[in-house]
């Protein structure tokens, strides 16, 4: 009875169960696109990205639009001016990354620091989820359900893009157009994020999950299947702990996911650190035996 009120206690507060639902949606959408960054070596894209959306969020804010449309035209924008300094120069490509985002998000604060009322602002730095309006929750859910569903019907053309790009285009995929759609997604995926964790943690949304999957799993569906339902529920464990020890929704769902990567990298039964020190003192062991058996 005791674990039914601890489960069901949080539950009774309207803002904490839509709180519940957009993180979920979140994680769910972030963890499966994750596993397509990481197997592509997109990551430090999806740093750019989540950091390059904060002028759009600023100016959004200023002129009373939706936070969402300024997070995705300048998120897509990055995108291209990124795209534009890789072709048009020698510089590899997480240079220019490194150039475009860090100018972008640069140019988002001085708009912060010039703008004369900054809560909303620092909220979309640090995340609100505990603030989430209804026509947001519905905004987060649609965006998610559509991101994700383009995802997985589109998951043999984008994973055989991430193995072998050259084959890809051999047997007639675009795979310019396959590019372009996993960076649009990438961009609706951080509009999802940051009603979440804010604009600073969502990139660990878009990384941490994929990376875990990766871990356990050389197989994609069943890396896919690993992100999903392991980041979903460490998103559920961290509103709950967020609840109970009284800190920081956002930071607490990042953690609760970097817990589990951590313990898949000390414990994970195919690579996990410490598989790996038992098997080399089995080895060890083995060949000193070998050693004292006389000829």
């Amino acid at each position: 009875m005791e674990i039914v009120n601890w489960l069901f206690e949080p539950l009774q507060y309207g803002f904490l169960t839509k709180a519940l639902l957009v993180t979920v949606a979140a994680a769910a959408v972030s963890a499966a696109l994750s596993c397509w960054l990481i197997l592509m070596g997109w990551s430090l894209m999806g740093d750019a990205v989540s950091h390059a959306v904060l002028p759009g969020v600023a100016l959004a804010y200023i002129f009373g639009l939706p936070f969402s449309l300024g997070a995705f035209v300048f998120g897509a924008g990055a995108v291209a001016l990124i795209g534009a300094v890789r072709s048009t120069t020698k510089l590899k490509g997480d240079t220019a990354i490194g150039v475009v985002f860090t100018a972008l998000f640069a140019f988002g604060l001085a708009i912060i620091s010039k703008t004369p009322s900054q809560t909303d602002l620092q909220h979309i730095l640090f995340g609100n989820v505990l603030g989430v309006s209804l026509p947001e929750l519905l905004q987060v859910l649609v965006l998610g359900a559509a991101t994700l569903a383009v995802l997985l019907y589109k998951r043999r053309d984008l994973t055989l893009l991430a193995f072998d790009r050259i084959h890809a285009h051999a047997i007639g995929l675009n795979t310019r157009w396959l590019t372009a759609l996993l960076l649009g997604l990438l961009a609706l995926t951080v509009v999802v994020g940051l009603q979440a964790v804010g604009i600073i943690l969502v990139v660990a949304m878009l990384i941490t999950p994929g990376a875990t999957a990766f871990l356990l799993t050389r197989n994609f569906d069943r890396m896919l299947l690993i992100s999903i339902t392991v980041t979903v529920a460490a998103a559920i464990a961290g509103i709950y702990a967020s609840y109970y020890l009284d800190v920081s929704t956002g930071a607490s769902v990042v953690l609760a996911q970097a817990l589990v990567f951590l313990a898949v990298y000390l414990l994970g039964p195919r690579n996990g650190i410490v598989w790996q020190w038992r098997r080399r003192r089995a080895r060890a062991a083995e060949s000193r035996q070998h050693e004292q058996i006389p000829a």
